[in-house]
């Protein structure tokens, strides 16, 4: 045997991780054995290995997802680019945007979260529009919960983008009340409509919607949501859903405080 050869054990201790955690990743195929006794199946590392099970292990001490981790790992030693990937580099600055993205949103949430507790909950100035009936293409998706709204609404967007629409007016459409599971879909609204694999065109129902403007990131318009829901409820009108997001701005030219959401509710046509 190789004297650089470790023991499944021995190589748990030297990276810092549970022998169960290593037949994980071995699994998964993010670090395999360097050799397996045929005879007894012990499993064997390297101590070069080392490296790729630190990186594991912080890596998922920053709760990066293991897909996402393969992919540094495929990178390769010294950021040189692999077979059919990135390099580990730019893998790794994706990885450090995303990061920042998140904690860039868990502020905007402790700062919400003070003035709510400073000031109260926030209103909305809400109008009452007449609206049309409007063609439509609808994509749909269905979140895990309601931390996996914003992945299924920007997997529906990807789709509509896709298509490629030369002025596209997109609306998301959300149920008023939220189960374990969450239906999602966005709408590509106007005409001469391009054509989207796996959706067919519908009509978005006209009639009268209850109206606020929504101005700030989108993980903050449940706040402006609550507050057109309590309008509605405080002044006896019936909500029926979804809830409509049209979405002003364009997100990738404008800041995330800057952009501007029209929610809208469709009240009930009265008897």
């Amino acid at each position: 045997m190789n004297d650089d050869l470790l023991s499944i054990g021995q190589f748990a201790r030297l990276a810092r991780l549970s022998v169960k955690q290593l037949r994980h990743y071995a699994t998964l195929g993010l670090l395999e054995p360097a050799w397996i006794d045929p005879a007894s199946g012990y499993r064997y590392y390297r101590t070069a290995q080392a490296r790729d099970a630190l990186v594991i292990g912080l890596l998922r001490s920053l709760d990066v997802p293991l897909p996402v981790v393969a992919d540094v790992l495929s990178g390769g030693d010294g950021g040189q680019d692999a077979p059919g990937g990135g390099s580990a580099a730019a893998a790794l600055t994706r990885v450090r945007d995303d990061l920042e993205a998140e904690l860039a949103r868990r502020r905007r949430t402790l700062k919400s979260l003070e003035r709510i507790l400073a000031t109260g909950l926030p209103a909305a100035e809400v109008t009452i529009v007449a609206e049309p009936p409007r063609p439509a293409i609808v994509v749909r998706d269905l979140a895990a919960g309601t931390e996996d709204i914003a992945r299924a609404t920007s997997a529906c967007v990807a789709r509509l983008m896709a298509a490629g629409p030369p002025a596209p007016a997109l609306v998301g459409l959300f149920p008023l009340d939220y189960g374990e599971s969450i239906p999602v879909a966005v709408a590509l609204t106007g005409t001469g409509l391009p054509q989207v694999p796996g959706a067919d065109p519908e009509i978005l129902p006209g009639g009268t919607f209850a109206v606020a403007a929504h101005v700030g990131p989108y993980d903050q318009i449940s706040l402006t949501a609550h507050a057109l829901l309590t309008w509605c409820a405080e002044r006896g009108h019936a909500p029926t859903g979804p809830l409509r997001e049209a979405y002003v701005s364009d997100p990738a030219t404008t800041p995330p405080e800057r952009l501007v959401t029209h929610l809208m509710i469709r009240l009930e046509d009265e008897e």
